[in-house]
């Protein structure tokens, strides 16, 4: 188990907690992490495509600033990866509202991952950009009034930025955290699904919540950023790991939720669903803990850039 956490520690990451005042009297779409990325997409690319967004034709592809953030490369590839993942980053908002009056605040929280943890500043410059051009279909502009850690130390604040501030941690320390409290706590180990969890097993996607499918999806997002970093050794397939005997699901409540979006990459407009509910399991062995844990920082499942699958066990 050492070991195994020991590649936990290994994966790099920092959360920025964001917050944003309208300038105006407007509404926003109820969703907002799907505004939010496609926005910050718009924008990274005004500032950095130099070949009129032809991708497959681009000779700078390569060193492309918009594939190095908003869709970077693995450092080694997954077998059954087989579409450009956000694997870097994640955005999370889940203020629903949408009736907003300028000064009014909006907060909403980006984690970095691996190599994207050093484009902050290029993260930051379009978000300042869509703050200018406005997000949603009203253009809803505003400004950044502040960016913290999660020590909420600020990293932007009044104008100025503060670089020592921008601590890089690793899910160890946090797992190490969590389990700890949860221990303090005799928790038995509720997953509240905070956001839609897209989740294939066996060949569709899931319905109700089944504790085989959480923890493969856990494994699976584990090793997803492994193999980001370029951590040979992986989780995903650890000796015994995999075929560990895994709780009974006890209780559950799982309904079906979504956003309707527009992919610019495809040209048309799309639905995103999962389920949101919770689960109980009828207990939480020790071995399997502080993976699960893990999960919550990195969401599971699929759509995860656009907030999807995110949980905490309460």
């Amino acid at each position: 188990m050492e070991q195994e956490l020991e590649n936990l520690l290994r994966i790099r990451y920092i959360k920025l907690h964001f917050a944003v005042e309208m300038a105006e009297d407007t509404k926003l779409p109820a969703d907002k992490v799907s505004a939010l990325r496609g926005g910050m997409g718009e924008m990274l690319l005004r500032a950095h495509c130099v070949r009129d967004r032809d991708c497959e034709r681009c000779d700078f592809e390569p060193d492309c600033v918009v594939r190095r953030t908003m869709y970077s490369r693995y450092d080694i590839a997954p077998q059954f990866v087989t579409t450009g993942d956000s694997i870097g980053y994640i955005l999370e908002c889940e203020n629903y509202d949408e009736i907003f009056s300028a000064g009014d605040i909006l907060k909403f929280n980006m984690i970095l991952f691996g190599k994207a943890i050093a484009y902050f500043n290029i993260f930051m410059q379009a978000f300042f950009s869509l703050g200018n051009e406005g997000i949603g279909k009203n253009h809803s502009r505003f400004r950044i009034a502040s960016v913290a850690n999660t020590q909420n130390q600020p990293l932007l604040a009044r104008g100025a930025v503060y670089m020592k501030n921008y601590s890089i941690l690793n899910i160890s320390g946090y797992v190490g955290y969590r389990v700890k409290r949860i221990r303090e706590n005799g928790c038995c180990g509720r997953f509240v699904f905070h956001t839609p969890a897209t989740i294939k097993y066996q060949g569709a996607f899931l319905d109700e919540y089944d504790m085989e499918a959480i923890w493969n999806a856990v494994l699976r997002r584990i090793y997803m950023l492994e193999c980001f970093e370029g951590i040979a050794e992986n989780v995903y397939d650890m000796h015994g790991l995999k075929e560990c005997a895994l709780p009974r699901i006890a209780e559950q409540q799982a309904k079906r939720a979504g956003i309707r979006r527009y992919s610019s990459t495809q040209d048309r407009k799309m639905t995103l669903t999962g389920i949101k509910g919770f689960a109980q399991p009828e207990s939480l062995p020790d071995r399997l803990l502080p993976f699960l844990i893990a999960g919550e920082l990195t969401h599971i499942g699929k759509n995860i850039s656009f907030g999807f699958g995110r949980y905490t066990i309460v």
